[in-house]
């Protein structure tokens, strides 16, 4: 188990999908993504969510990304950060990605609370 300092130092934060391409070269069927953090910046992540969602429906959508993991090589692609998803009897589920009209303030941080 994972004690709540642990999780702590995990710097959540919303973005938004800039532009998302096929990764024809990943082991698994996964989507490279440009993703816009506002103010740290556009990161890139490579996501197998492609039962889920075309290309298409992608772009403009807002998602929660772990910004501090480090640099993970996939099939010689940097992905830059965790794009966090939910999964329901093993198909996995990003119910979180929404266009939305207002966007939420880009970058802003996720707020962990101990209950």
């Amino acid at each position: 188990m994972t004690d709540y300092s642990t999780f702590e130092k995990l710097d959540l934060r919303a973005g938004t999908i800039l532009n998302a391409k096929n990764f024809p070269k990943a082991k698994k069927p996964a989507y490279q993504l440009e993703i816009d953090f506002g103010s740290i910046g556009i990161l890139r992540s490579s996501a197998q969510i492609t039962n889920r969602y075309s290309l298409k429906e992608l772009v403009g959508k807002q998602i929660i990304a772990v910004v501090n993991i480090g640099i993970r090589k996939i099939a010689g692609f940097e992905s830059q950060c965790l794009v966090l998803g939910a999964t329901d009897n093993e198909a996995v589920s990003y119910t979180h990605l929404r266009a939305h009209e207002t966007r939420g303030n880009l970058g802003c941080r996720g707020k962990l609370e101990k209950k």
